[in-house]
């Protein structure tokens, strides 16, 4: 049995004057799932994300919450929270004051108001910091306010617009390892913006690919890596060797475009009477792998990983 859909968009387009941003784009996003819009800079995944919270509104086509004709309704209408790379957290106000604040607009009692509090206060671990001020934390441990201060309204949605982008490597992969045992625990619907595959394909249940405004392809990290459906997706997502029809008849017997991951290449030693001939022209050490740059004789390059 599927799960009961989210968020629906149904053939949304979205116009800024002369420019196309999004052309006519149908999704479906499951109650409970996350979902990853992955593109580059300009291909219309924020756009999306900002007409599901109703921060734009759609030039043509339909957005539904929970079944619910939305795409007029303001964003403050919406049960939706978003969260951004610029976390906007209140300078004055600690870190408890800055999660209670939303509830304090919308008149929670005080007693609702401060259970809350502290219930997002410890899903995100920053019990012991309540009482320090933004200035006073680290950028995760901002991030993390971020969050505390979105899941506190138990929105049916959280849309994340890049909230790792400002963080360095080793920090960003910490909070994807937290981000997405986070939406676990809270099983409530994760909309998540970013041009990093990597960060895509490591938290999605599903990835939109988006290019030009378009949807290339919607699957799972394993589908889109393996089985991609265009030659853009297959060369935005990871590394791959793209092969027009005539080089894969040469070099597979079979026509037809086709795309080999580095690490399916096996590199043989000079002489082999196995695959085809080639010289190593380039290659970088990646720590685990090495990546090599391989011409074939037969003409054009092929990149294989070896392990280091």
């Amino acid at each position: 049995m599927s799960s009961p859909t989210a968020i629906s968009l149904r053939h949304v387009s979205k116009q800024f004057g002369d420019v196309v941003a999004v052309a006519d784009v149908s999704l479906d996003i499951a109650d409970g799932e996350f979902l990853t819009l992955l593109g580059p800079s300009g291909s219309g995944k924020t756009t999306v994300l900002r007409m599901i919270a109703g921060f734009e509104l759609p030039s043509s086509g339909e957005i539904l919450l929970n079944g619910s004709d939305v795409s007029n309704e303001p964003a403050f209408k919406r049960d939706v929270n978003t969260v951004f790379q610029d976390y906007a957290l209140f300078p004055h106000m600690n870190v408890a004051e800055n999660v209670e604040y939303g509830m304090r607009v919308r008149k929670v009692d005080k007693a609702e108001r401060t259970q809350r509090r502290d219930e997002a206060l410890r899903m995100v671990r920053l019990t012991q910091l309540a009482e320090r001020m933004p200035a006073q934390l680290s950028g995760g441990q901002r991030q993390r306010v971020a969050l505390a201060r979105a899941i506190v309204n138990r929105p049916k949605v959280l849309l994340l617009d890049e909230p790792l982008g400002a963080l360095d490597l080793k920090l960003r992969e910490e909070m994807q390892i937290e981000l997405k045992a986070l939406q676990r625990t809270l099983n409530i619907t994760f909309v998540y913006v970013t041009h990093d595959q990597g960060e895509a394909l490591s938290m999605s249940d599903r990835i939109a690919v988006f290019n030009a405004g378009r949807l290339e392809q919607v699957g799972s990290p394993r589908d889109l890596y393996e089985r991609p459906a265009t030659a853009f997706v297959a060369g935005f997502v990871g590394v791959a060797n793209l092969f027009d029809e005539e080089t894969s008849q040469r070099l597979f017997g079979r026509r037809g475009v086709h795309t080999l991951r580095p690490e399916r290449v096996r590199v043989l030693t000079a002489g082999s009477s196995e695959g085809h001939a080639a010289r190593v022209v380039d290659s970088q050490y990646l720590g685990a792998e090495i990546r090599l740059t391989c011409r074939l004789d037969a003409g054009g390059n092929v990149v294989a990983s070896v392990p280091s």
